[in-house]
């Protein structure tokens, strides 16, 4: 029996881990995702959206989205009719939105198409496959059946970072929580990393809630209004003040380690030191926290830091190197890193 691959709480909490992507942001992330609604309800028109703004780069659901290649699976559909809704929705084609009308189910070769597409293009973000059921192999709707199987896509989806969406079926029947009427057992749920369930207020009303859940984002329930001429569910939702992500912090660090290249002491040193920089006030017990979560970032523009352990302590360990930064502040201005610094940075300090 092989050897369980386990890490101490130390190693994980002080290691710099690579962020999860999300191609919709604060909606989809990298990983397995089920858009579940009622048959004819709009699922697919939302569907291509999705993919049709993530392939241009633009907005969906007022949602701004990371451009790259998006690969719709309609598995329902025919080219003809794509082509109906390609140009119910655009008039302008992108090369990179492709699509297919065929494809192998779950364990009989749809992996490796998938994974054969991916090598053809890297910069692959996410694929719809519409529907579900169109790629399952197992008729049983038991937990241990839809979580053994969909567990596949969602390997799949972690291993390529990419982001898969299954579009599914509603019960009938209605449910208080709507997550509860999508078709199957729980183990669908249980085993994606998110779930959106589109709920119309009343049949045939074009108006709907989306609910959202998720291990990577915040629980939501957006109000959509489908536009009957654009064929595009719109948000009806006031708009919201977007999140204050400064964190003057970071870029305290980065003036700090551009002029020193190289700094070695405890979080309160470091502290201290960051007071020739800045006035703001910093915390010791958030500074680890701070650096381990935002080091991939900080990676970018040629800072990076480990912990090490002396006699005395555990100490930080900081250096800059300037081949490495990709910034304009090598050059002397420091404006387009502290601003990326604070748009990417994960908590405030």
């Amino acid at each position: 029996m092989e050897r369980l691959d386990t890490r101490s709480c130390e190693e994980i909490m002080t290691t710099v881990y690579k962020p999860i992507e999300f191609v919709v942001d604060g909606l989809i992330a990298q990983g397995l995702y089920i858009l579940a609604g009622a048959p004819k309800i709009g699922k697919s028109w939302l569907s291509l959206d999705i993919c049709l703004s993530i392939a241009k780069g633009k907005k969906v659901l007022e949602h701004e989205t990371k451009c790259g290649t998006a690969l719709y699976l309609c598995l329902e559909d025919s080219f003809e009719r794509i082509q109906k809704r390609l140009y119910e929705l655009t008039d302008e084609p992108t090369e990179n939105l492709h699509f297919a009308i065929m494809a192998d189910t779950i364990g009989s070769g749809l992996e490796n198409q998938i994974e054969k597409f991916k090598s053809e293009h890297s910069d692959l973000k996410i694929i719809v496959i519409d529907t579900l059921q169109k790629i399952r192999e197992s008729t049983e709707n038991s937990y241990g059946s839809d979580y053994k199987e969909v567990s596949v896509l969602k390997s799949l989806a972690d291993k390529l970072e990419i982001a898969i969406v299954l579009v599914h079926h509603t019960r009938k029947c209605s449910d208080s929580d709507p997550f509860n009427m999508i078709s199957g057992s729980t183990g669908l749920c249980g085993c994606a990393d998110g779930s959106m369930v589109l709920v119309e207020t009343k049949r045939g009303s074009r108006k709907a809630k989306l609910h959202c859940v998720g291990r990577d984002i915040e629980n939501a329930e957006i109000n959509l209004l489908f536009d009957s001429e654009l064929k595009k569910w719109n948000v009806t939702d006031e708009p919201t003040a977007p999140k204050n992500k400064d964190n003057i912090f970071l870029s305290a660090v980065y003036l700090f380690i551009k002029e020193r290249i190289h700094f070695e002491g405890t979080a309160t040193e470091l502290i201290e030191q960051l007071k020739f920089v800045t006035d703001e006030k910093f915390f010791a017990n958030r500074v680890t926290r701070d650096l381990v979560q935002n080091g991939y970032e900080m990676s970018k523009y040629g800072i990076y830091f480990k912990h090490k352990r002396t006699h005395s302590g555990r100490v930080i360990c900081l250096d800059y190197h300037v081949e490495r930064d990709s910034s304009d502040s090598k050059n002397g201005s420091v404006v387009t890193v502290t601003k990326r610094l604070t748009e990417v940075s994960q908590t405030s300090v």
